[in-house]
């Protein structure tokens, strides 16, 4: 049994909200500015489950964060605990990319009142309000960022962005639409998820595998920390620098992004 109380006070909502696309938007918004994306349990050896019961101890229980496959499937289990049809897909990240990758990412598809959206509470590099899969649908991130859907001949659908780059693996003239990821409607399956988050947590060619990523949604913005690069957009401006301490290393992940981490985690991390 999903333990819906103990998810929405991890999220700060008072209540579950309705199933209807007001409720679907808030869920969503709710759930990442609580909730850091993050892949240290990779860069930790320890692996990365998705099952149910894995995923709601480590994000709800022990407050810490995940990637997509671990916030999509704690998403979806929601979805379905406050009334809402959903279903998992599988998506291609194109973002910082020039050649077609692996199906490495998921998002969730939601029916409400006949009508499709999309809804994704696990992309580290950039944050999408819920859209509905309606070709050049438009929607404003808390960043103030714009993101579109767009039909594609050969993937199906592209969500873009434009705004000022949040991600480290975006430039400062990189204020155009950017492609973020690419996406069908295909029935997607556990199996799956399971090959998707088994390339992601292991390949060599992963970003997962080679880099450590954080990044949590602000209320009018975004942070992202990659190894020892730190960013944060909001409505005042932007902040970038370098952390070359590991003492500062790790107040930053814990006042920011909401994960405590050891003198002895952070070493494993080899990142000083």
């Amino acid at each position: 049994m999903f333990d819906l109380t103990a998810y929405l006070a991890r999220l700060d909502l008072p209540e579950a909200p309705a199933a209807d696309v007001e409720g679907l938007a808030a869920l969503q918004r709710a759930h990442r500015l609580a909730i850091p994306f993050e892949n240290l349990d990779v860069k930790l050896g320890r692996g990365v489950a998705i099952d149910s019961a894995s995923v709601f101890d480590k994000l709800v229980t022990r407050r810490r964060g995940g990637y997509c496959f671990e916030q999509n499937r704690l998403l979806l289990d929601a979805l379905a605990a406050i009334g809402f049809t959903a279903r998992p897909l599988l998506a291609r990240v194109w973002l910082g990319m020039t050649e077609p990758q692996p199906l490495t990412h998921t998002l969730s598809l939601v029916t409400i009142d006949g009508r499709e959206w999309i809804a994704d509470a696990g992309f580290g590099g950039s944050y999408a309000p819920i859209l509905p899969l309606e070709d050049g649908a438009e929607a404003e991130a808390p960043d103030g960022s714009r993101h579109r859907l767009e039909r594609h001949d050969d993937y199906g659908w592209m969500l873009l962005r434009a705004g000022v780059p949040v991600s480290t693996t975006t430039s400062a003239d990189q204020l155009g639409w950017q492609q973020q990821y690419s996406f069908d409607l295909r029935t997607v399956y556990d199996a799956d998820l399971a090959a998707g988050n088994w390339w992601t947590s292991t390949a060599p060619e992963s970003r997962f595998t080679q880099l450590v990523i954080a990044s949590i949604v602000l209320p009018f913005g975004f942070a992202t920390l990659v190894d020892r690069n730190y960013r944060r957009h909001s409505s005042e401006g932007t902040t970038s620098g370098e952390i070359t301490d590991p003492r500062v290393y790790r107040i930053r992940m814990s006042l920011m992004f909401g994960i405590d981490l050891t003198v002895e985690e952070i070493a494993e991390l080899a990142l000083f």
